[in-house]
């Protein structure tokens, strides 16, 4: 995994909470397509509510409108990394908005030790 430090891009997918590649929620499959890029870093958000092309709402309060819900996939690292990675999303986002931001990482801290328990080095 790369260690980000400074100039970095960041790429913003934003698709339905519905939306699938073979079966497979289409979040997860660029999620996994990411980590096999061995991309720095990925997370979904679930949105509480959203419209897009369609100009439909979609809300999670409203039980008739809960379904679809918008979600946003971020992945981050270089911009090399990340406009590398930009065919792999041609293929799977035929729906949807896909945003480039530069950032700046001022702080990339990953565990080392192997214990998964998230607990800051002492």
């Amino acid at each position: 995994m790369t260690r980000l430090t400074g100039s970095v891009l960041r790429l913003t997918v934003y698709v339905g909470e519905n939306d699938t590649w073979h079966h497979r929620p289409l979040y997860s499959e660029i999620v996994h397509r990411a980590h096999a890029a061995g991309l720095a870093g990925a997370s979904v958000f679930r949105g509480v509510e959203g419209y897009g092309g369609s100009s439909r709402v979609h809300t999670s309060r409203l039980l008739s409108l809960s379904e679809d819900l918008p979600v946003a996939v971020v992945v981050v690292d270089t911009e090399e990394r990340v406009r590398a990675f930009l065919p792999e999303l041609d293929t799977l986002v035929t729906e949807g908005l896909v945003l480039l931001d530069h950032c700046e990482a001022v702080r990339h801290v990953r565990r080392d030790d192997g214990t998964g328990t998230g607990e800051a080095p002492r």
